[in-house]
């Protein structure tokens, strides 16, 4: 049996169900998230009332080695669950106006993003973007696939070659077609995402560029050519949709209005072109967002 990757979901829905036995483990485990990981298999055992056969026989029913690889499991399901499984009341912690709220958050995360953005680095990054014959565009994941798509829907209307790409195998295939008049663009909050840095590693033996909007010093800054670092906050919230990604949307936008700069004739006259090809569907001459 293969170990749960959610230990805690686990043990709820199998709550109820285990001999008398391992149920007194499993109801102390629920009961005891934060202190079970610190606890040797006697202590446990000695707190469940049972033996410490019937504690290492529960570890294994959850698809667990024993009790250390239990431990060590539970210990980072916990890490990461223990916000999300709060039950104080939360009437008291509601905040009066969720729009000011939203909106706060996403000042102060700007903001940060400003202090670490380095026009030098934009304007490279620029550079290679307009000398590419081709672009990719990658993201995993919810809000970097987003920034991924918009990105390849910025740059397309400029007149570039530009797609979005977030399934693992096909970015290594397409970083596999790619040239020296090429760029490949990795969009990743954590920098952490292996089929991202293999993808990287893939187009710089073809000589393409690899640029990454990232968290600077992460493994998939250190594998790209070019990085354009952000390290940015979450907020403890977890209702809130992260910040972070409307800033990397905002990022995107700086860099493409620095690269439609680079050629201003060309820009203008492709944007005018999807411009009046709309006209003809919905007749709106007046100012409206490009493909709106």
């Amino acid at each position: 049996m293969t170990a749960a990757l959610d230990i805690i979901s686990q043990i709820r829905q199998n709550d109820g169900n285990y001999n008398a036995r391992e149920q007194q483990v499993a109801s102390y485990i629920l009961k005891n998230l934060e202190t079970v990981s610190e606890m040797s298999v006697a202590a446990l055992a000695d707190a469940a009332n049972v033996s410490e056969p019937t504690v290492i026989r529960f570890c294994r029913s959850l698809g667990c080695a024993g009790f250390k690889d239990f431990k060590i499991r539970l210990a980072q399901n916990v890490a990461v669950s223990l916000q999300y499984l709060d039950t104080r009341d939360e009437a008291e912690h509601e905040p009066q106006n969720l729009i000011d709220q939203v909106f706060q958050t996403l000042y102060v995360t700007a903001n940060i993003a400003r202090s670490q953005l380095d026009e030098e680095t934009i304007k490279l990054a620029a550079e290679h973007i307009n000398n590419a014959e081709k672009l990719i565009f990658c993201g995993v994941g919810g809000g970097s696939t987003t920034v991924a798509f918009d990105a390849a829907n910025r740059f397309f209307r400029l007149g570039y070659s530009a797609v979005a790409v977030s399934d693992a195998y096909l970015q290594r295939m397409h970083a596999a077609t790619l040239g020296k008049r090429d760029a490949i663009i990795f969009i990743s909050a954590t920098g952490l995402p292996r089929s991202n840095i293999d993808s990287a590693n893939v187009a710089k033996q073809y000589g393409a560029k690899t640029i990454a909007l990232t968290k600077a010093d992460s493994p998939l800054a250190q594998a790209c050519d070019l990085t354009i670092g952000l390290s940015l906050p979450e907020d403890p919230d977890i209702y809130k949709p992260t910040a972070s990604r409307l800033v990397f949307l905002a990022t995107i936008d700086i860099i493409a209005a620095t690269v439609a700069r680079l050629r201003p004739d060309e820009t203008k006259e492709k944007l005018r072109r999807i411009r009046s090809s709309l006209t003809a569907i919905h007749g709106d001459t007046g100012p409206q967002p490009i493909g709106d």
